[in-house]
């Protein structure tokens, strides 16, 4: 199976700015992904997908292809991931390559491993699923069946639209949450089902240790605080956050 590993890093990040090539315990934010993706052995071919030239020349320095810039369209606060993966698949395939599935990896994991993304792309080829994607578990308080939708009368019903919740935590369904550090999908569903999805959807269970999202200045301390005590506390951490 020939996959196509995307990381997609745009210039604009409003949480923490320029957030993608900042350093994180001396490394730029997207080393982690690249270095994981590169040396994940499922993966054929690995990209950077950004707009943004200075991006471009980090990820080129961190030993990752960046075959073109991203359009700016595709590259604003709210744009879609899916036209941003269409993107690339088009654009290689003019140039000749052809890819069975496409392997999203966010940067605002610098935690994964190599090892969890050749999992989720065994996974996705050994069960024909149109798509794997890494997940952890929700917490009981959290679970559908404990969960209540409020109506705009104030009413309040089951997420599961089930009468009664479940009496016992022992007796709740497992349940997960979408974790975000690995999606893998057929090329075909991309294309044809316009989605990262698809119909049959699996899941990889990851460790929490090594997952985080780098969504907010808290969620970036908070892991470099993790970073630096898995390194025996031998890195520089940031301090000071500046724009």
């Amino acid at each position: 199976m020939k996959v196509l590993g995307i990381i997609p890093a745009r210039g604009g990040s409003k949480g923490v700015p320029r957030k993608n090539i900042r350093l994180l315990c001396e490394k730029p934010l997207i080393a982690y992904t690249i270095e994981s993706a590169l040396n994940a052995s499922r993966l054929t071919r690995t990209i950077l997908s950004t707009e943004d030239e200075e991006i471009a020349e980090v990820g080129m320095s961190c030993g990752v292809d960046v075959p073109f810039l991203r359009p700016k369209e595709l590259a604003e606060d709210f744009s879609p991931t899916l036209p941003v993966v269409l993107q690339a698949l088009e654009t290689l395939e003019h140039a000749g390559e052809q890819y069975d599935a496409v392997c999203l990896l966010q940067p605002t994991n610098p935690l994964r491993r190599s090892s969890d993304i050749d999992s989720c792309i065994e996974l996705l080829e050994r069960t024909g699923a149109d798509s794997v994607i890494s997940i952890l578990p929700v917490p009981a308080e959290y679970n559908p069946k404990w969960v209540y939708w409020k109506s705009e009368d104030g009413t309040l019903g089951l997420a599961t639209g089930d009468n009664e919740p479940t009496s016992r935590r022992q007796d709740l369904p497992p349940a997960f949450h979408r974790e975000g550090s690995v999606y893998v999908t057929r090329t075909e569903v991309v294309r044809d089902q316009q989605s990262l999805y698809g119909k049959n959807i699996l899941g990889y269970e990851i460790s929490p240790e090594f997952s985080s999202n780098i969504d907010t200045l808290n969620d970036w301390q908070e892991v470099e605080a993790r970073i630096s005590r898995k390194n025996g506390g031998s890195v520089k951490l940031s301090g000071v956050f500046s724009s």
